[in-house]
């Protein structure tokens, strides 16, 4: 890619998939005790859920390792320049997060980066990422307008801003904002599925889902500019089409395009 397509994007929209660490939860959680990976997370999901009131066993990003790192590439005019899955084949925790962390710092830092809850995961799972593998970030630290700042245009977390900052919670998250929209949403895989397919190496099948939670992010950042009064409403529809055609035209060089087009919906307002 030339310098003038790097250039010429200005948004990155990305999501995460991950698993639990068995090794640190062992390690930090239960030192000494001869537990399998899958019983160590077992025990650690069973507390969680004990100590929610059985809301929630979800394991803090503390203990995470990323699976799947999509990125969708946005030009200023916020067209859609295409979609990257970061060491695709391999999915090494190490090497994904040196190439997002060179993507933000070097080749788009020019570029804001989208998310969905970007803040309360995404962005300190890979924080925690360059922590563990000795990466430089420096950036993205020291600038006081980069990614860590909650109010900075360098990074737009969706579920914060529709939030109005936390001030009520999302209830239904991405997947509502986008079936609001007529898009897929959440489909065959779930965020739930995503470690039983870690452990059947179904490493693709997590991938396509993280893609899919991209394209459904990057949809409901387009009506987020329209809120905003940066696009009008016909112009995100020029948009939404535009992509909608190229999705189609690279279904076989992106096998996740194909369950999404698969599931396309049209913007019907209702009531």
């Amino acid at each position: 890619m030339s310098n003038s397509s790097f250039d010429e994007i200005k948004y990155l929209v990305f999501d995460i998939e991950s698993v639990p660490d068995a090794r640190l939860i062992k390690l930090v959680r239960y030192p000494g005790e001869e537990l399998t990976d899958q019983e160590a997370i077992e025990k650690f999901q069973n507390e969680l859920l004990e100590g929610s009131n059985g809301v929630s066993d979800f394991i803090p990003v503390t203990f995470q390792l990323p699976v799947s790192v999509c990125i969708a590439k946005v030009r200023e005019d916020f067209s859609f320049a295409g979609v990257v899955s970061l060491d695709e084949g391999k999915f090494r925790a190490s090497e994904m997060s040196r190439l997002f962390w060179h993507g933000i710092e070097n080749l788009y830092n020019h570029a804001s980066m989208v998310t969905f809850n970007g803040r309360g995961f995404d962005i300190p799972l890979m924080e925690l990422m360059a922590y563990r593998y000795g990466y430089q970030v420096k950036r993205h630290f020291k600038d006081k307008w980069a990614g860590r700042n909650r109010f900075s245009t360098k990074h737009i977390d969706l579920q914060d801003w529709i939030s109005n900052y936390n001030a009520i919670r999302v209830n239904g998250g991405l997947n509502l904002l986008a079936k609001v929209l007529g898009k897929p949403g959440k489909m065959s895989t779930k965020g739930d599925d995503v470690y039983g397919l870690y452990l059947e190496n179904k490493f693709e099948e997590i991938n396509n889902y993280c893609i899919h939670d991209v394209l459904d992010t990057y949809f409901v950042f387009l009506r987020t500019r329209v809120l905003l009064g940066e696009l009008e409403i016909s112009r995100e529809q020029e948009l939404v089409s535009d992509t909608r055609k190229y999705i189609q035209e690279n279904v076989d060089t992106v096998p996740a395009f194909r369950e999404y087009v698969e599931n396309w919906g049209d913007w019907i307002p209702w009531p």
